[in-house]
């Protein structure tokens, strides 16, 4: 699949054959404090086809390593702007970012659009209304 990409600094780009995501790269220096969060503008729109999103999640290295999260974001197909990437610094020190490093990855996946029916009631299971934990730890 080809996605028009629109950019100055640099692209998207698959660090293996194998990886599922593109790491997004700082467009510059930057340095996020401790338990800062940030929106990193990047140099770069995409033209994603219809039937798809991109998703941007972050790198499992800066989160365990680093305390470096960014939240997960969808770029919709139709949305022409520059991307962003919203990061947080969850440790107790600073951390330094140079042009170049790998701050997120671009995820491109299949999207279907639901049709929402409204009932009076849903069918029943067995976990029912058993919200957050109600399925146990172990």
């Amino acid at each position: 699949m080809n996605i028009k990409v629109n950019y100055t600094g640099d692209a998207p780009i698959y660090a293996t054959p194998g990886a599922a995501g593109a790491d997004l790269l700082a467009p510059q220096e930057f340095s996020i404090e401790p338990n800062q969060q940030i929106l990193i503008e990047l140099n770069l729109s995409l033209e994603i086809p219809a039937g798809y999103e991109g998703q941007i999640r972050g790198r499992s290295g800066l989160t365990i390593k680093k305390g470096i999260v960014s939240t997960l974001g969808t770029i919709d197909s139709d949305y022409r702007g520059r991307l962003g990437v919203h990061l947080t610094n969850t440790s107790d020190c600073r951390y330094d970012f140079q042009k170049g490093d790998r701050i997120a990855q671009l995820v491109i996946a299949p999207v279907v659009q639901a049709e929402f029916v409204r009932v009076e009631e849903l069918s029943d299971t067995s976990r029912g209304g058993g919200g957050y934990g109600s399925t146990g730890v172990k």
